[in-house]
């Protein structure tokens, strides 16, 4: 037993388990499963090129030289990005616990109630300083935010603005550098165009949709925008404000002068810089718009028994619904740092909020003050947190940085300071002596913070927020940590059992891949630090992208995009600036199976793409004819081919070279979805199998946390040819000689996350990296086999076998009247969370185990699967009152004095010996779907308004 190899700590199944699994998948190596699965021709034929694998305790020596290369200074850049405090009570009992960091989505909502609470708090946080009617439950950055709002906008235009074609979006010139960068990316492809200007030199003319301000400016100014928003509303422009969430607890809420949607990020509620992310963005509209808002909302509705329950609202991945016709691509959040942020928000409540912001402000203007007394102007009339000093930009830049300290320099006149809650008396004097030395003079010293008279009344907050309870009871640490405890038991996680759902690779997220991400060396490093200030990370990300690109087979990679559908979106981007620079803009056709996920279509939209939909045959491979029909009628304009490989439905086709070769024989270019990369490292890759492009889901094959929904990231690794193309910066250069324009916010997405996956492919070497992708086929197929005779495999390759998922059929069960929905609500009393529901064929399940899980975690699950086929037996269509469909059996049910059920509590609670031992219990049963969509209610509302709804 080697202790040093992570790959021991790493996979499942032990040695002495594969005689019997593979007796019991009848092979006689791993090798022969993995010969019959995957086809010769697409089989690696030399070992991947990484560095050998270091054990974790050298990982740990490692990360922590790199974390010394930081220079962390102390930064004032501001642009959107300002060091925050994350409270003590939150970063060891969230950000560094499994609980919450290794749960799914909260599609399951009966064992997800903890992370909706908390997600409703942040919901109805975002509300309050917004002054809006609806928040989501975030999303990935502030300019991708603004960018979804620009779109909601366009997609609501006024009945007679569509018939003219009205498509002009104004700009303010106070909009912050990467959202002006990410607003050019996204609007060209769907014909939007934009006009960056002057906002109190704007004409109003009905040329225009909408509108984007920035609240305050960029330069730190605050403007009075009731005025412009009162002449937009009259002249049916709509008007989108992108706020710092921490100035509105002292400025006016946008809601309050009638705008459509606010915008923003929560970085600043207690989330590391990160060197950019992975923050939480807030996107906050009218409930007119609640139809078209991105991303999820949770909402309130109840359960069987009428009792108050959360859940995920309005069909919230509308993606795999609407496809073509979505508005959004984005189906995910930010939710761990949603969480967080939100949490910061309950933990100081209103007065705490408030005495923050009076701090931050009141230190800017004791600064200001001083900077006067030695002869400096600065420009800002009315300001929260960042001044505009008119100085010599190049001595106060060598001064500062002497002193370690980041100022932002708009040009050479101008010195831009931006103060946030971490900033320190201490700190405001080291500011002042820096100008005193730029200019040979003797310093100002403080001695105290002065109370700030800059923001007049008239953008002044005069409203209450945060007035509900959860925001004013949980102000000590013991009670916040209590509170966080009781949450977390309400919900299923990694941490309790395995969560084996197909298409999202649930896997062990690894604490010593995790402890970085607590380092201040790592945490506290502004995204537009100057470069040499941040080599342990660019040493880090480099060997990231390269060890991303060995893998793949590409050239190229961009850690640029936050989440897989913005990598999807990366990716066609750089087709499309591909096309274009060889003349053939109009290339715009793309063939995507039917078969493929819902963000493939809206991505392609979004891209500015025509969707082609090409047919799958009775085994769920693409119908290469009717491909073969499509690409030939489209060979002219043929843009792409987006495919999933292994296919949606788990199976490695054997057509694939042929398919990516058909479609270059006609001038496009291959798109290769990354969701089941879990089943290629080590063995196959993207660009044997004749790709040009794929995303990568580092939230799924490579590590990082699923944390409740986000975060995610969702890298692009391109072939040679599209090098050039990859993605920049407007602050930060980043990308190839002929870069398209930001994805993301950050130069490099989430910087911070990304250690995470580093630290995966770092301690796994070749060897544990090809090992993982074999157990994670040889555990589906050890499932497969188990789960035979009891349920029928819809889909598998040429020689039985599945890839490293399957995809069960629950429809023959139909005629017992039970739906696949029951089956996933009884798992939760085995104490496992359901396997991805009705994806991608309606009426099944998918699932897919990892390399993660043991034998007896597998077995486990076996048995709980074949129990309830047992009890599937017992069904009929005519019998409403079967244990299945009243699964899922909560406590109060359980231990209640009546019992009127044609079954035993213990039937019911504990079906096989091994639940008592590790019993979890769902705190609602069966939510109402339909009635909290008829019901809306968003927010954390008052109990009444929630009965009277």
């Amino acid at each position: 037993m080697n202790t040093d190899s992570f790959a021991l700590r790493h996979i499942g199944p032990r040695r002495h388990d594969l005689p019997e699994m593979l007796e019991t998948v009848g092979v006689a190596s791993v090798e022969q499963l993995i010969s019959e699965t995957i086809p010769e021709n697409i089989r690696l034929d030399k070992k991947l090129e990484l560095d050998p694998a270091m054990s974790e305790q050298e990982y740990a020596a490692h990360i922590t030289e790199l974390a010394n290369l930081n220079q962390v200074f102390k930064s004032y850049i501001g642009l959107g990005y300002h060091q925050a405090v994350t409270p003590a009570v939150i970063q060891r009992n969230i950000l560094e616990n499994p609980g919450w960091y290794t749960a799914y989505t909260p599609y399951q909502a009966e064992i997800a109630q903890g992370r909706l609470e908390a997600l409703l708090n942040y919901q109805t946080m975002v509300t309050d300083l917004t002054g809006m009617e609806l928040a989501n439950a975030s999303l990935l950055d502030e300019s991708t935010a603004a960018a979804e709002a620009m779109a909601l906008l366009f997609a609501v235009r006024e009945r007679q603005q569509k018939k003219d074609n009205v498509c002009k979006f104004f700009v303010s010139e106070e909009i912050l550098p990467q959202t002006l960068s990410l607003l050019q990316t996204r609007s060209t492809p769907i014909g939007i165009e934009l006009v960056v200007g002057n906002h109190e030199e704007f004409d109003f003319s009905k040329e225009f949709f909408g509108a984007i301000l920035q609240y305050p400016g960029k330069s730190g100014n605050v403007y009075d925008y009731a005025g412009f928003v009162a002449k937009a509303n009259a002249a049916d422009i709509k008007v989108a404000v992108a706020a710092d969430i921490l100035s509105l607890v002292k400025l006016r809420a946008p809601g309050e002068f009638g705008v459509d949607v606010v915008v923003g990020t929560t970085q600043r509620f207690g989330i590391p810089l990160g060197y950019g992310g992975p923050h939480a963005a807030y996107f906050a509209t009218k409930e007119a718009y609640k139809r078209n808002i991105p991303g999820r909302i949770i909402g309130v509705t109840r359960d069987t028994d009428g009792n108050r329950a959360l859940r995920m609202a309005l069909q919230t991945r509308e993606q795999h619904i609407k496809r073509d016709k979505a508005t959004s691509n984005i189906c995910t959040a930010q939710v761990l740092l949603a969480v967080m942020a939100g949490m910061y928000g309950v933990y100081h409540g209103p007065r705490g909020l408030q005495n923050i912001a009076d701090k931050v402000h009141n230190s800017t203007a004791t600064l200001a003050d001083a900077l006067e007394k030695l002869g400096l102007y600065q420009t800002n009339a009315t300001y929260f947190d960042t001044i505009q000093v008119k100085a010599d930009a190049e001595k106060v830049y060598a001064f500062a940085k002497a002193e370690n300290i980041n100022f932002h320099y708009p040009d050479s006149e101008t010195v831009s300071i931006s103060l946030h809650e971490a900033t320190t008396l201490a700190n405001v004097n080291e500011i002042i002596a820096v100008f005193a030395k730029a200019l040979n003079k003797e310093t100002i010293t403080v001695s105290e913070i002065t109370e700030g008279t800059s923001i007049g009344k008239d953008v002044a907050r005069d409203t209450d927020f945060l007035t509900l309870p959860v925001f004013n009871t949980y102000h000590s640490e013991t009670e916040l940590m209590r509170y966080i405890k009781k949450l977390e038991r309400k919900d299923l996680s990694l941490n309790h059992s395995m969560i084996s759902l197909g298409s999202c690779t649930m896997k062990l997220n690894a604490a010593s891949e995790m402890l970085p991400l607590s380092d201040p060396q790592w945490g506290n490093m502004h995204p537009f630090a100057p470069l040499e200030q941040a080599l342990g990370y660019q040493t880090m990300l480099k060997k990231l992208e390269d060890q991303l690109t060995e893998i793949t087979g590409f050239a190229g990679t961009s850690l640029q995009p936050n989440s897989g559908a913005q990598g999807e979106y990366a990716g066609l981007m750089v087709i499309r600036a591909y096309h274009e620079s060889r003349g053939d803009a109009h290339r715009d056709i793309c063939l995507i199976p039917s078969s493929a996920h819902g963000t493939n279509p809206a991505s392609a939209v979004m891209a500015g793409m025509k969707v082609v939909v090409t047919k799958a045959l009775e085994n769920g491979n693409i119908d290469v004819d009717d491909l073969r029909e499509k690409a030939e009628k489209h060979k002219d304009n043929l843009a792409a081919l987006m495919i999933t490989y292994p296919s949606t439905h788990g199976v490695y086709e054997s057509a694939v070279k042929e398919i990516t070769q058909l479609i270059h024989d006609h001038g496009g270019q291959v798109y290769m979805d990354g969701a089941n990369m879990n089943a290629q490292v080590a063995l196959t890759n993207p660009g044997a199998i004749g790709a040009d492009v794929c995303h990568l889901n580092l939230h799924k094959t490579f590590a990082i946390p699923h944390g409740g929904g986000g975060p995610g990231v969702g890298p692009i690794c391109v072939a040679k040819q599209l090098v050039p193309f990859l993605p920049t910066n407007p602050v930060i250069e980043t990308g190839g000689e002929k870069a398209i324009t930001a994805i993301s916010a950050a130069p490099w997405g989430s910087a911070l996350a990304c250690l995470i996956s580093y630290a995966y492919i770092t301690m796994l070497g070749e060897s544990g990296l090809s090992r993982s992708t074999e157990y994670a086929i040889l555990n589906a197929n050890y499932i497969k086999e188990r789960l035979d005779g009891h349920y029928q495999c819809l889909y598998t390759g040429e020689k039985g076998r599945a890839a490293h998922e399957m995809i069960i059929d629950c429809r023959p069960f139909k005629a017992n009247g039970i739906e696949v929905t029951d089956i996933a609500k009884r798992l939760m009393d085995y104490g496992f969370h359901a396997p991805t529901v009705s994806f991608p064929v309606a009426g099944t399940m998918m699932i897919e185990p990892t390399e993660s899980e043991s034998k007896e975690e597998l077995d486990r699950f076996c048995d709980a699967m074949i129990s309830i086929r047992k009890e599937i037996d017992t069904a009929n269509a005519d019998e409403p009152n079967h244990i299945m469909k009243n699964a899922p059996h909560t406590m109060q049910m359980v231990t209640a004095d009546a019992w009127e059920f044609p079954y035993s509590r213990q039937q019911a609670a504990y079906p096989l010996e091994y639940v008592a031992d590790n019993k979890f219990w769902p705190t609602v049963r069966r939510v109402d779907d339909a009635y909290g969509d008829r019901n809306l209610i968003c927010t954390c509302a008052p109990i009444e308004e929630y009965m009277e709804a």
